[in-house]
């Protein structure tokens, strides 16, 4: 059998078979006049299906060759699932409360824009699923009107999955192109600047000497300064 000879390259090296998998810690931000209010916990959170579209070619010939190749601009789209939602999603989802009445709920209304945050756990061969983590951060969203399919119980009962398309606007960013999406990988930014991310994006309880400090979704640029 042929020796085989030594290259710079090496493969599945150990620690290096990364995946990703899971996906938990959703926060809805439902956006107020210009801007996002205080982040609220998603629950129930099952699974959230990126979907981007565009970025599609269009070839152009000249000197009966391709002479180059020009891209749409590439959108960004989720399909959300879940068990279930917190009350605030209804107005994102075309609900509004009836003033005075709690518990009535009028449909077809308009749908607020939102901001949402999530995690994806990220494994290894060697540490697993405790090798890390990534958080997405998406702006400027809206959500279609969804199917909801209500059957009955019966001998193998079944827990209803709710689920929406959305779809996002980009936002602008100095000196990048306006943006939509965002992900911040755990095992290669500073655990200290990761820390300020996340008590940004889930907030900090009050500890006696300093008042507590509620979820908020820093834009693209307000995330660039705090890890700066």
């Amino acid at each position: 059998m042929p020796t085989t000879p030594a290259f710079v390259l090496n493969w599945d090296t150990d620690g290096t078979r990364l995946y990703e998998t899971g996906t938990d810690r959703g926060v809805l931000y439902v956006m107020e006049g210009t801007s996002y209010g205080d982040g609220v916990a998603w629950n129930g959170l099952t699974a959230v299906t990126e979907s981007p579209s565009g970025a599609e070619e269009t070839a152009q010939y000249a000197d009966n060759i391709k002479y180059l190749s020009l891209r749409s601009e590439e959108e960004f789209g989720a399909t959300i699932e879940a068990f279930t939602y917190p009350d605030a999603w209804a107005l994102c989802d075309g609900s509004a409360e009836v003033e005075d009445l709690p518990g009535v709920t009028f449909g077809q209304q308009p749908r607020k824009k939102f901001g949402l945050c999530y995690r994806t756990i990220l494994g290894n061969d060697s540490d697993l699923n405790e090798h890390g983590y990534k958080l997405h951060l998406v702006y400027g969203c809206t959500a279609s009107p969804s199917e909801k399919s209500y059957a009955t119980v019966n001998d193998s009962p079944e827990a209803i999955t709710f689920s929406w398309e959305i779809s996002a606007t980009k936002v602008a960013v100095e000196g990048y192109k306006p943006v939509a999406s965002i992900t911040i990988d755990s095992t290669k930014l500073a655990s200290s600047k990761l820390t300020l991310l996340e008590q940004k994006l889930y907030g900090t309880p009050a500890d006696g000497s300093t008042a507590a400090v509620p979820p908020a979704l820093p834009t693209p640029t307000e995330l660039l300064t705090l890890l700066a």
